[in-house]
């Protein structure tokens, strides 16, 4: 999962939202809907044969290209249409050895995860004096050249919230930490894992190079671990750390995008695009990034057509190499970007229940914002006055001006799980994925239904 980006237009008001609409659905349509969704096992099914019969699955491996060959077979086999796999090729980064060693003055292994990305020593490791930064703001103000030859670590601890927005400032860590350890001169970088949990696993991520810059190794401690450091920095002996970071990049290595249809009834109408990505990093199973959210869309675009042909076609993205930088996403755009996009979503932040629904629609469309608004009001969700962003997967086609719909989905335990070997099939709660179908299947059938002239205007 990549960090989700606001929207730059203007919110609707919350009231304006609430307020009853002459042109609200059908309430048997919606509510029929709702309902059976709030039974569904397509999605539960979907995430479980996933991460069971594939399991983790890096960008550009093997692993995930079988991940393609099951999605497709497993959505030819639910009823959608024009299933398809479409390919394209990639730099893949790829993990070896990851070890810690702390030589001096208290000897003892640590817990730590290479990034994404990352430079390799030698098989035998490097050594260094640990410099120790309690926030990355204190890295960037380290004069230049002070840290030759020296390990750098930041440990700036990141904190839970609803809404995942401490995630945006708190990865900043692990998404420029590492630029501007090498450009201080340091041999490496670790830092305290990007995470709110408190277990001894790591949190691995991506993180890009500026230009210019040599790329240096660069790792994740757990959490504990990060704290056990800084404690030994604390007591005022130098620190001396010795890492294991093996890895390598490989060339042009395939990955793809996964395509399926309902197909609506009025092809002028536009397409309804509904996201996820099939990738995962290597440590876990990727149940709740991102095979929970893949669950959801497959089986919410099912619920929204059992109540009869849809007028706009649903068209499901589900994305390759979302992970290490939204190559599927930017793929898809390349191929279909011309298309007439009526509206796109994303599912990309766990399966913890939808609380909030944020819309980004053109000017005048305050009724279809209501008619969701109310579809969603017995879940529990509120309608919100922020903008609607979209998420990696979906980037290009709202930067395109696409219109785009958020339904937020509960991130208070998500990054105790994120990038983690924790992500595993077992943290998904069963209610609260189904509660994320019905929550989508009514915002698909609103939008895949609505009268109005949806799209770029």
């Amino acid at each position: 999962m990549q960090k989700i980006r606001p929207g730059t237009l203007a919110a609707l008001l919350l009231g304006s939202i609430l307020t009853p609409s002459p042109l609200l659905a059908a309430p048997s349509s919606v509510d029929a809907i709702r309902a059976t969704a709030l039974t569904d096992t397509v999605a539960m099914d979907f995430t479980e044969g996933l991460t069971t019969e594939v399991g983790p699955r890096p960008a550009g491996t093997p692993q995930e290209a079988r991940a393609r060959d099951w999605t497709v077979a497993k959505l030819k086999s639910l009823g959608f249409s024009n299933v398809r796999a479409e390919p394209y090729a990639m730099p893949v980064w790829l993990r070896g050895r990851d070890e810690a060693r702390v030589i001096s003055p208290f000897p003892q292994n640590l817990v730590l995860a290479a990034l994404g990305n990352s430079a390799s020593t030698p098989e035998k490791g490097i050594e260094g004096e640990v410099a120790y930064f309690p926030t990355l703001a204190d890295l960037e103000a380290a004069p230049e050249g002070s840290l030759t030859g020296k390990i750098a670590f930041v440990s700036h601890a990141m904190r839970p919230t609803q809404d995942g927005s401490s995630y945006g400032i708190s990865g900043a860590a692990r998404r420029q930490g590492p630029s501007i350890a090498s450009k201080k001169g340091a041999i490496a970088i670790v830092i305290r894992s990007i995470g709110t949990d408190n277990h001894r696993q790591p949190h691995t991520g991506v993180q890009m190079w500026a230009d210019g810059v040599k790329p240096i190794p660069a790792a994740a401690l757990s959490v504990p671990d990060a704290e056990q450091l800084a404690r030994m920095v604390l007591r005022g002996q130098p620190v001396r750390l010795h890492l294991t970071l093996t890895s390598k990049m490989l060339k042009d290595q395939p990955s793809g995008n996964v395509i399926a249809e309902i197909p609506g009834s009025d092809p002028g109408a536009g397409i309804v695009v509904a996201a996820c990505h099939l990738d995962s990093w290597d440590l876990g199973t990727g149940a709740i990034d991102d095979g929970a959210g893949c669950g959801i869309i497959a089986a919410a675009a099912l619920q929204a057509a059992k109540a009869g042909p849809l007028r706009r076609t649903i068209r499901l993205l589900m994305a390759g190499a979302e992970e290490v930088g939204g190559n599927g996403g930017r793929a898809y755009f390349d191929a279909h970007g011309k298309e007439a996009h009526a509206m796109t979503m994303e599912s990309d932040f766990g399966a913890d229940r939808v609380w909030r629904v944020d819309f980004k629609l053109p000017q005048g469309h305050e009724a279809l914002a209501r008619r969701i608004a109310a579809g969603l009001a017995p879940l529990g969700v509120g309608a919100s006055r922020l903008p609607a962003g979209g998420g990696s997967d979906i980037e290009p086609l709202v930067k395109a001006g696409v219109p785009v719909i958020d339904l937020q989905q509960d991130g208070t335990r998500y990054f105790d799980i994120h990038h983690t070997p924790d992500d595993t099939l077992d943290k998904i709660d069963p209610a609260q994925l189904r509660q994320n179908v019905a929550a989508w299947a009514v915002a698909l059938f609103e939008t895949a239904n609505a009268p109005e002239k949806l799209g770029i205007n």
